[in-house]
């Protein structure tokens, strides 16, 4: 009669050890979990994001094109001329975040010289701390360089405030840098000479793929038509860059 209570209780126990790690695992974030993909992210911004379609157009579409295909729901909240302060005083950005069940949220602020960076970091906190009060996970969004405001203004600053949040970013900024100088041909820049081209925004987006998913852009099939298009050719190097900036900038956190 022992031995069969001392079966049961190893039964009893290895029952309570399996659903305590069960528990334990749903209250992980996605970044966490290998097998768990985030499939559905909000982008809060201003025309940097919502350019050429949108920023959460294109990586829906490029997403789609991995094989097998990740099936996402990306949506923005964008405000033209609009920087952190303006959106989280001026907008419902606060409400759509609190109420939009989304994994990653995107943050893009202008950084021009009508901000500072102690603005910036101010209402990055701000986001940051209603991201994740949303259960989301927050991931900065670097923009490039423009008039004023280098790549390194823009890039240490983003990594300043990333460092004391321990939140993520994805380092669009260098990526365009490093592709320009390595093909000048490719105009990561509109005629504005502030906006992305259509091969910026592919730049970005396969910036976004690979610090989101933790994959390789590499060999995505997903070309966007806009403004005419990226070739198979271009796409292969933008993901190249995109891939190999990402490695290197998380690298260095």
């Amino acid at each position: 009669m022992k031995n069969h209570w001392h079966f049961y209780r190893l039964i009893f126990v290895s029952v309570i050890a399996i659903m305590i790690l069960a528990t334990s695992a749903c209250g992980k974030t996605s970044s966490d979990l290998v097998d768990e993909i985030p499939d559905r992210i909000l982008f809060i911004g201003n025309s940097l994001t919502f350019y050429n379609g949108g920023l959460e157009y294109h990586i829906m579409k490029l997403a789609n094109s991995a094989d097998p295909p990740l099936v996402i729901q990306a949506d923005s909240f964008t405000k033209s001329g609009a920087w952190l302060k303006i959106l989280w005083q001026n907008s419902e950005a606060p409400e759509v975040i609190s109420a939009g069940n989304y994994d990653v949220v995107v943050l893009q602020d202008y950084m021009s010289p009508l901000t500072d960076v102690e603005s910036f970091h101010k209402y990055t906190r701000l986001f940051v701390e209603e991201i994740k009060s949303a259960g989301a996970e927050p991931l900065l969004f670097m923009t490039w360089a423009r008039e004023l405001l280098t790549t390194e203004d823009i890039a240490k600053a983003h990594k300043d405030i990333a460092k004391e949040l321990d939140v993520n970013v994805a380092p669009v900024g260098l990526a365009w840098e490093r592709a320009m100088e390595e093909r000048p041909d490719l105009d990561m820049y509109d005629t504005d000479k502030l906006h992305p081209s259509i091969h910026g925004s592919y730049l970005a987006v396969n910036v976004f793929y690979a610090t989101i998913f933790g994959k390789s852009p590499l060999g995505l099939s997903y070309l966007p038509s806009e403004e005419g298009g990226v070739t198979e050719d271009e796409a292969k190097f933008l993901q190249h860059i995109a891939w190999e900036t990402v490695q290197a900038y998380q690298a260095q956190e």
